[in-house]
């Protein structure tokens, strides 16, 4: 009895299951296209423009905090150059504020702590530090570049750079 039971429920539920996976007579095939046509024709003609999304280098305090206290903004690493150099840049929007950052007589560093590396600002014979020490003006982008000779940052590493009492912490090696 039971299995007579079991074996019943299983032949109708093999029997819906296939019915549900055959396709649609010819009749319904046509009403099925025309549906899909009107779908089709329903979209809007004109493709929406893609957005580009540019995600916020800090969080709204940090940022806040560069801007207020050491009247910059924009702040990347970037590693370029193969890989031989990553360079820092930033923009400054108060030079008053701003004038740690080009003090010659501070010796810039960009430490990763994941790669235990402190990279330094390297000195040229004819061209001098590879770093901006001009006088600085509002709304300008500034740089400077550090050597990754061993090729120890990589991109994506979490690294602080540190001029004088100038700490920007957390930047990601674009």
């Amino acid at each position: 009895m039971i299995r007579t039971t079991v074996l019943c429920n299983v032949v109708l539920c093999g029997a819906l299951l296939a019915q549900n996976m055959s396709p649609a007579p010819n009749g319904n095939a046509s009403g099925s296209a025309n549906a899909q046509t009107a779908a089709a024709s329903a979209k809007p003609a004109s493709s929406p423009k893609p957005v580009h999304y540019q995600p916020e280098r800090f969080a709204g305090r940090a940022g806040q905090y560069y801007r207020l206290v050491w009247g910059v903004d924009s702040l990347s690493v970037k590693w370029a150059e193969s890989g031989e150099v990553i360079r820092f840049t930033y923009r400054v929007l108060d030079p008053a504020k701003a004038k740690t950052l080009s003090d010659k007589r501070l010796e810039p560093s960009l430490v990763d702590e994941k790669a235990h590396v402190k990279l330094v600002v390297p000195t040229m014979d004819k061209v001098g530090k590879l770093r901006q020490t001009t006088t600085q003006e509002p709304g300008k982008m500034y740089w400077m570049l550090f050597s990754n000779k061993g090729g120890y940052v990589k991109r994506g590493d979490r690294v602080n750079v540190v001029i004088g009492t100038f700490h920007a912490n957390g930047l990601v090696v674009d």
